[in-house]
């Protein structure tokens, strides 16, 4: 039956690569299974949504703008605006476009972004190494040759960007970049973003910035793409960036988020969207715009996340290279073995963790900058963290 070939090179799911390493072999250890591999927030979401859904049910049975409702969109533009301390007049609703949750708008920006060939050769779509799997499949998806880029300690765990030749750079149609990073937490400075601007106009690429951890962090605020691309002038152009309210309010269920920048590529993403895109249902956005106007509940999330990265300070101390990350909620442990660590800990403390090899690729010298590394997802509550980190350290 011939079907798309490329789906072919979609075989780098981390949790698929998880199951077939560890559900063959149950845990020996006695206690409860602690699920520290997947990112999903724990914390109850705040109570005005489901209050919110419900009053709004007189609109399940209407089509939802594909765009998002105005004042959805309103919302989200105002909070851009406050967070990023932008001017007010740099992004209004016509630079905002709903999502069902940022993983739809990741994966579709790759078919925007990415054309037949460019400058007569194959386009590049560049990757942070370790990486999101959707980036990866997005591209691969879409047609483009895949440059990783190692994003390691000695790099700050972000991609170096002066790295890059610039014959790459001329070929790239898509970069992706995550801040903060995950699974490394490394927040991206201003001057950082402001350079990755640069360069996405000065080689007219599209430039993907997704920002869905910005609101977890344990010291300053993470700047964004857009208030580089403010401090650069107030040019939105070639530069997209998404948010989602599965981290900040902890509603991953919602599946809603939103992108924004540069008004032309709104445009094509909004008719891109009106062919294969999930339109946000009207009582979720009517919660979400509410959400997208309350900070008290960002502040209190906040600083639950906060108190699981004390815990884990107390209890792995500076082992397996542990740091407290600026941003995001994991853990980037170096172990030596990342997949022969995450068998141990499920065998032996029935502790499930995600290899770090599992979300990055083979480097040029054959190196696998996530090899020897594990993702610890901080998301439970202090006592099942402390519990987990505490069988963790003992088995390893």
């Amino acid at each position: 039956m011939p079907v798309n070939d490329r789906l072919e090179r979609l075989a780098d799911n981390p949790f698929a690569r998880l199951r077939a390493l560890l559900d063959g072999a149950p845990p020996s250890a006695n206690g409860e299974h602690i699920l520290m591999s997947l990112g999903e927030p724990q914390h109850e979401p705040p109570a005005m949504v489901a209050r919110l859904i419900a009053e709004s049910a007189h609109l399940w049975n209407r089509y939802p703008p594909m765009a998002g409702t105005p004042a959805y969109r309103a919302a989200c533009a105002r909070w851009l605006t406050r967070r990023f301390n932008l001017p007010a007049s740099l992004i209004t609703e016509q630079h905002v476009l709903s999502l069902s949750g940022t993983k739809e708008g990741l994966f579709l920006v790759a078919n925007l972004a990415v054309p037949e060939e460019k400058r007569g050769k194959r386009p590049v779509a560049l990757l942070p190494n370790p990486y999101y799997l959707v980036y990866n499949g997005a591209a691969q998806m879409a047609g483009a040759e895949i440059v990783y880029l190692d994003a390691t300690r000695a790099t700050g765990f972000l991609p170096d960007l002066a790295a890059i030749p610039e014959s790459l750079l001329a070929r790239s149609a898509l970069m992706y970049l995550c801040t903060p990073a995950n699974p490394q937490g490394a927040i991206a400075d201003m001057a950082y973003l402001k350079r990755a601007v640069e360069l996405a106009r000065a080689f007219d690429f599209v430039l993907a910035v997704d920002e869905c951890y910005c609101e977890i962090y344990d010291g300053a605020a993470p700047p964004g793409a857009l208030e580089a691309c403010a401090a650069l002038g107030g040019d939105l152009s070639q530069v997209l960036v998404f948010h989602s309210l599965s981290k900040r309010s902890s509603a991953a269920g919602m599946r809603c988020g939103f992108v924004a920048g540069d008004p032309k590529l709104i445009a094509l993403f909004q008719h891109l969207r009106g062919y294969g895109g999930a339109q946000v249902p009207l009582p979720i956005q009517e919660a979400a715009t509410a959400l997208w106007n309350d900070e008290a509940h960002v502040e209190a999330n906040r600083a639950l996340y906060r108190r699981k990265f004390d815990v884990a300070e107390r209890v792995l101390g500076r082992r397996f290279g542990f740091y407290r990350p600026p941003g995001g909620f994991f853990l980037w442990l170096d172990v030596g073995d990342g997949e022969s660590a995450a068998q141990r800990l499920w065998r032996e403390a029935a502790v499930r963790t995600l290899p770090g090899g599992y979300i990055a690729r083979q480097n040029g010298s054959g190196d696998n900058p996530g090899e020897r590394y594990i993702r610890v997802a901080l998301v439970h509550d202090d006592a099942v963290v402390e519990e987990g980190l505490t069988r963790m350290l003992k088995v390893l």
